[in-house]
């Protein structure tokens, strides 16, 4: 096993402190998202109730020995949302914010996610209520091998599979598949190392999974400057949180000509008018702590003056909930693509399709993740594997797919691109119930 000291990576990482109303505010965001899809695509009654519940939400305490001795209780959380296409699916996020109300909210659109990208897979999330920071590699390994041993067989390879989310990381998912795997007989140990996804190469991961969300939510942005006939080269544009998602997002980004004139996150906000380049910034993060404080390259703002920069594309790239009726209105790009997960919430998009801005929804814009995921656990179950370039051309080819279906939705049903997202992974979802039945 690699015992690699692990580097805590933060990618829709920490901006702000989340508080528990506005945790509770994202679960009430994805469920006002499904009602009014569901109204007006006319789902069916005995679906809608099926949908609107979480099938298992499963809480365990564990204890842990730090370092020095003491002992601590850890909370962690599994909410597993629907299964009807496939096992389980959703990322794990060691976060203090982490609780049931954001983790069933991610795990409903993680359903979502998954339906509309044509996965053989359903939704669920979790993590543990921790400041990773606050805890040397050592512990972190033991936090993270306790709490799997403590999910039990409520994770598995064809029943939930979990990967990585904010600041977790390959090696957090190798520790998993190691303590997973060695509570299984030595017959089976190696049928097993796919229960996770987003594992080291040399443990079974995917080439190219890395930049797979960044690489998705590029993906996207060309695909909306195909059918506005607006080309991203010499675009301007804004990524908050420069994490794993915000990085690759840049990376890509700048390869199609954009250019990053302000980067947001926990430590810092940084502006230059004649661009940053996200290799320097990235390097800077990779040497300070995963922040972009303190990089001499470029000039600071306050975290206000941020979403009001005049630019053509906005990523927000970090925690739930960023993009709201205080600052919605400020913000003067022609789009938003969502490379976290429910960045933006309802009263801040009313004001945003008001003022023109179009949107590129979470469940779209950020599936690149969950798709090589799919490839990865695909490769594992067939023992191949695939070079980089064979695996971002197939990302690309769903996502495009996925943007189509998203497109021709919205113009037969007449309603912009979120609700049209919505409407053609419940149409997948009802479809399946119809056609298998309830049992028993």
């Amino acid at each position: 096993m690699d015992t690699t000291i692990p580097e805590i990576l933060t990618p829709e990482t920490t901006i702000m402190n989340t508080t528990a109303r506005n945790r509770q505010g994202m679960y009430r965001v994805v469920m006002d998202q499904f009602e009014h899809a569901a109204d007006i695509m006319g789902l069916d009654p005995g679906v809608r109730k099926i949908l609107s519940r979480t099938n298992s939400e499963i809480v365990v305490h564990f204890p842990v020995k730090l370092d020095d001795g003491s002992i601590e209780v850890f909370t962690g959380y599994r909410v597993q949302h629907n299964n009807a296409l496939g096992p389980y699916k959703g990322g794990l996020r060691y976060h203090q914010t982490v609780d049931l109300d954001s983790a069933r909210a991610l795990a409903i659109w993680m359903t979502w996610k998954t339906a509309l990208a044509g996965l053989p897979y359903g939704g669920g999330k979790g993590g543990v209520e921790i400041n990773p920071k606050l805890y040397s590699p050592g512990e972190l390994e033991r936090i993270t091998r306790r709490f799997t041993y403590a999910l039990g067989d409520n994770i598995g390879p064809d029943l939930d599979i979990p990967a990585p989310d904010v600041n977790t990381n390959p090696q957090i998912m190798a520790w998993i598949a190691d303590t997973y795997s060695s509570t299984k007989s030595p017959a089976t140990r190696f049928t097993n190392l796919h229960v996770v996804t987003g594992k080291p190469l040399g443990a079974g991961g995917l080439e190219g999974r890395d930049r797979a969300t960044g690489f998705g939510v590029v993906a996207t942005l060309k695909a909306w400057s195909k059918r506005t006939g607006k080309p991203l080269s010499g675009m301007r544009y804004i990524v908050q949180g420069f994490g794993n998602v915000g990085y690759w997002t840049s990376h890509f980004l700048a390869e199609e000509g954009a250019l990053l004139i302000a980067v947001q996150d926990a430590s810092a906000t940084i502006y230059h008018a004649n661009g940053i380049d996200p290799e320097d910034l990235n390097r800077h993060v990779e040497g300070n702590n995963r922040s972009i404080a303190g990089y001499d390259k470029a000039g600071t703002l306050t975290p206000e003056e941020f979403f009001g920069l005049p630019c053509d594309i906005v990523v927000p790239a970090a925690l739930g909930n960023q993009i709201t009726a205080s600052n919605a209105g400020n913000i003067k790009a022609q789009v938003v693509a969502e490379g976290a997960n429910g960045p933006t919430d309802t009263e801040g998009e009313a004001i945003l399709r008001k003022n023109g801005v179009d949107i590129i929804p979470d469940i779209l814009c950020n599936s690149g993740g969950v798709i090589g995921s799919y490839y990865e656990w695909l490769q594992n179950k067939r023992s191949e594997s695939w070079k980089i370039e064979e695996v971002l051309e197939m990302i690309h080819d769903k996502v495009d797919s996925a943007f189509n279906k998203v497109v021709v939705t919205a113009e037969e049903f007449q309603v912009n691109w979120r609700d049209a997202a919505y409407i053609v992974a419940l149409r997948r979802l009802e479809k399946t119930y119809k056609e298998r039945g309830i049992f028993p």
